[in-house]
């Protein structure tokens, strides 16, 4: 499934428990679906948050360790 930039709720970083750095982004729709997105350059989905940050949203970083 790809992201459509307009069915984004939320964005948020996660973080690997052992390293804690970020390794992906959670994405939630607006129908409540959850999509794992690798940090990634090249993928489409992960560009796509990225224009949905330039317009202005936001993504939630609630820090490592959780």
């Amino acid at each position: 499934m790809m992201v459509d930039k307009k069915q984004i709720n939320t964005v948020e970083k996660k973080y690997d428990a052992i390293t804690n750095t970020v390794v992906n982004y959670k994405v939630t729709t607006t129908d409540s679906v959850e999509i794992f997105v690798p940090l990634v350059e090249d993928n489409v989905d992960y560009q796509t948050i990225q224009e949905w940050v330039a317009d202005g949203n936001t993504i939630t970083d609630n820090g490592g360790g959780e």
